[in-house]
């Protein structure tokens, strides 16, 4: 059963459910990118331009360029011009709230299969 408040959102329009769960593999779809998620954490501490990403993360500009623009159309990273660089900042609001709850249950309920792979069982 699907969230009433998700269908909600898209008013009168008809959408099928399915339609959501497409939305739902967009919005993993972005999680599950390592370089994508560098590019997150990075900006936990504060927004950064293409340059700082860059040589912070040894990535090739074109990587982080299309990185960055999945991050933005998907409303994880907000981007302001300040002269000629663009900075890009995680979306306080929900994204950066969301990493931590992800932490959290990472501590949790998941840290311990990363022991499991190494060996140390």
């Amino acid at each position: 059963m699907m969230n009433k408040t998700i269908l909600k959102h898209f008013g009168h329009k008809h959408i099928e459910e399915t339609e959501i769960y497409n939305a739902y593999k967009i919005f993993f779809g972005t999680l599950v990118s390592e370089p994508r998620l560098k590019i997150i954490n990075l900006l936990r501490n504060g927004k950064k331009n293409v340059s700082e990403i860059i040589n912070n993360l040894k990535m090739d500009q074109t990587s982080v360029s299309h990185d960055l623009a999945r991050l933005k159309r998907c409303g994880f990273v907000n981007m302001k011009t300040s002269g000629k660089f663009r900075y890009y900042k995680l979306n306080e609001k929900t994204i950066k709230p969301l990493m931590f709850l992800i932490d959290r249950h990472m501590t949790q309920y998941c840290a311990h299969i990363l022991n499991d792979v190494k060996g140390g069982k």
